[in-house]
């Protein structure tokens, strides 16, 4: 490495360092995690077990964040210390080369994770499945999608619970709600948001003939108690029924499930998971309090794509993604033209390309 060499990465690297620790908002952070461990240190702190684990969820997502950049900025130095005695020594050379391979993936990763900078990207998300027109084979395509979605869920650690399942007369899915625990569970997940569209043969076409289907993803942030979105006892009417499901020991034959409906917005949610009515209206209820949270990110984001001129739609009812099982493999995001043509790997979970992809498009348009 020479001289000209050397400048030129401490003057790239000194501002992306200055960018990231504003992109992340190290310096917010620190008090932040400070909060949280004293919360955390309270003699009442597991009163809450739901509360408690979101807390340390969050907690640790912002303490990594931190540690990350300390780390990072560490090393940097490190790097400058090295780069006056590399220049005569050459084992002091090959260090500078390994230190500086080491700092850019560190840095890399980094940038990655200042794309998750929203208000709520670090929050615990909920999901839902919809199959479109088509019957069973677009039941199957939602089935087929829950996986994948359960696979990606093992892939980065994150808890995956199953909220609400409504199983298809013949296979597949009619509808799922599921709850994703993890840290930016809900940042990453948002790029999902929309329709997904699927062409393959039908294994239920006896004439085995190509088949498209359209499966819509809808994703909403869980929010921590106590914040912005307030339901009124008024605003809602509250049904019970009987869970549905597989049958054997696991369905409920007690009037345990749970329906709220938002009177205001028409929306809809259900609970079965559990066999409590009372703990199965606390999930509906936190559901119904974070698809209002999305409705209303939803309005923002629309009148700041109105003052901004963008002319771009984005949103739950675009057809975001096309998975191509024949003639030939292919997955294609239609927003970001990121694509894949091993087609096993994606449905086997491996999709963090195209959420980081869609949230470089969005970050880029957000600073145009």
């Amino acid at each position: 490495m020479e001289k000209y060499e050397m400048n030129k990465f401490t003057t790239e690297y000194e501002q992306k360092l200055l960018e990231l620790k504003q992109a992340l908002g190290i310096e917010n952070k620190r008090p932040i995690l400070k909060s949280l461990e004293e919360e955390i240190a309270a003699p009442d702190f597991w009163n809450n077990q739901e509360h408690a684990q979101s807390v340390i969820n969050r907690m640790n997502a912002i303490k990594d964040t931190i540690s990350n950049f300390d780390g990072l900025y560490s090393k940097f130095k490190d790097i400058l210390e090295l780069m006056d005695m590399a220049l005569e020594d050459e084992e002091a050379m090959e260090m500078l080369e390994l230190l500086i391979t080491e700092f850019k993936e560190a840095a890399s990763h980094l940038e990655e994770q200042a794309l998750l900078s929203g208000k709520y990207d670090d929050s615990d998300c909920i999901l839902e499945l919809h199959p479109g027109a088509g019957g069973t084979e677009s039941m199957d395509w939602a089935d087929m999608l829950y996986r994948m979605y359960s696979r990606f869920c093992v892939k980065k650690g994150f808890k995956l619970t199953v909220l609400d399942y409504l199983p298809g007369d013949e296979a597949g899915i009619k509808s799922i709600t599921l709850s994703i625990s993890g840290p930016f569970a809900y940042g990453l997940f948002k790029a999902e948001r929309g329709v997904h569209r699927l062409v393959r043969i039908s294994p239920f076409d006896s004439n085995a003939r190509r088949h498209t289907s359209f499966v819509s993803c809808d994703v909403s942030p869980q929010i921590p108690e106590a914040e912005e979105v307030v339901v009124k006892d008024e605003d809602i009417k509250i049904d019970v029924y009987h869970s549905s499901g597989a049958g054997g020991q696991s369905v409920n034959t007690t009037d345990s499930a749970v329906r709220i409906t938002h009177k205001p917005t028409g929306i809809v949610v259900t609970c079965q998971n559990e066999r409590s009515q009372i703990k199965n209206r606390e999930v509906a209820l936190r559901v119904l309090k974070s698809k209002l949270l999305e409705l209303e990110l939803k309005k923002q984001e629309e009148e700041m794509k109105s003052l901004k001129g963008n002319q771009m739609e984005i949103n739950f009812g675009s057809q975001i993604r096309s998975y191509v099982f024949c003639p030939y493999t292919l997955v294609k995001d239609h927003r970001t033209n990121y694509e894949m043509g091993n087609i096993t790997a994606v449905m086997d979970g491996d999709i963090e390309g195209f959420m980081l992809s869609y949230l470089r498009m969005i970050a880029g348009k957000d600073n145009e």
